[in-house]
């Protein structure tokens, strides 16, 4: 049985937070490390650092650059860092939802303005902004649902004043 790191009690389970957060956040770099293999990334010859010029397709599906697929190494690297308590566990899915959220508008925003324009730096496609579109309620729906009673010593609608 696993022991605590001092070597006392057996160590508890993390709270379902944290494993959901970890899961996702090792997908962000998996996801990440993809967009960098050819093969797996389609017309990986046309990748470019940025912008909407980039024809390099991750499962000949998604469009993505260098930076994009940065961004998800990054996100991924945060992710796991907070994953580390309950607290950075939700901040992370709740306000990762909400990033990706914004992102699905910026991508319709893209797509109902002009897809060519100097604003699409992230290059987005319809197949972007529908993962993007379910990512954020995803990640949302984790951060909010699975953390209730994690951390708290109770109920969250119990007055912290009386038990």
């Amino acid at each position: 049985m696993a022991r605590d790191a001092r070597g006392g009690r057996p160590a508890a389970p993390r709270p379902r937070v944290q494993v959901a957060a970890l899961v996702v956040a090792g997908v962000f770099l998996l996801i990440g490390i993809l967009g960098y293999i050819p093969g797996i990334t389609t017309d990986y010859g046309e990748l470019t650092f940025a912008g909407h010029h980039s024809d390099a397709k991750l499962l000949g599906l998604f469009q993505v650059s260098i930076l994009h697929n940065a961004v998800h190494l990054l996100f991924g690297l945060v992710g796991l860092a907070l994953a580390r308590s309950v607290g950075g566990a939700r901040l992370f899915l709740a306000a990762g939802g909400a990033v990706y959220l914004a992102l699905w508008l910026y991508g319709l925003a893209i797509e109902a303005v002009d897809e060519d324009a100097g604003a699409n730096i992230l290059p987005v496609n319809a197949a972007d902004n529908w993962l993007h579109l379910a990512l954020g309620f995803g990640m949302l729906a984790l951060g909010l649902l699975l953390s209730n009673q994690a951390g708290t010593g109770g109920r969250l609608d119990t007055p912290i004043d009386r038990p």
